[in-house]
């Protein structure tokens, strides 16, 4: 599977990573790798951390420091109930808009050249 787009992985981001994050708690890495894994290719901390911190300033994600084993520690993101709340509300606006973009593009697919 090709990686996302960087533009549409701009706007998706926050909805991707409240999703992995319904999944159970996860430190950044393990949310990168994760994002890998379902095909949004290579993400870098410089676009990971200020959405996770956004997301934690509107109380979508709560974070906790875990001490590191052998090594520093590192911070813990959780989704709480306001984020599995608002995630349950974005993912019915986000099948709207996939419906409605699918529709779209067969459309311009039938049509004459």
């Amino acid at each position: 599977m090709a990686a996302v787009e960087s533009g549409w992985l701009r706007g998706v981001l926050p909805l991707a990573i409240a999703a992995a994050l319904a999944d159970g708690d996860r430190h950044g890495y393990a949310l990168v790798q994760e994002l890998a894994a379902r095909g949004f290719g290579t993400i870098r901390g410089g676009a990971l951390y200020p959405v996770l911190g956004r997301l934690e300033t509107d109380g979508v994600v709560e974070a906790r420091w875990e001490p590191g084993e052998g090594g520093p520690g590192r911070k813990v993101y959780r989704l709480t109930e306001a984020g599995r709340d608002r995630l349950r509300e974005e993912s019915i606006s986000w099948k709207q808009f996939s419906d409605a973009m699918d529709q779209l593009l067969a459309q311009s697919r039938q049509a004459p050249p």
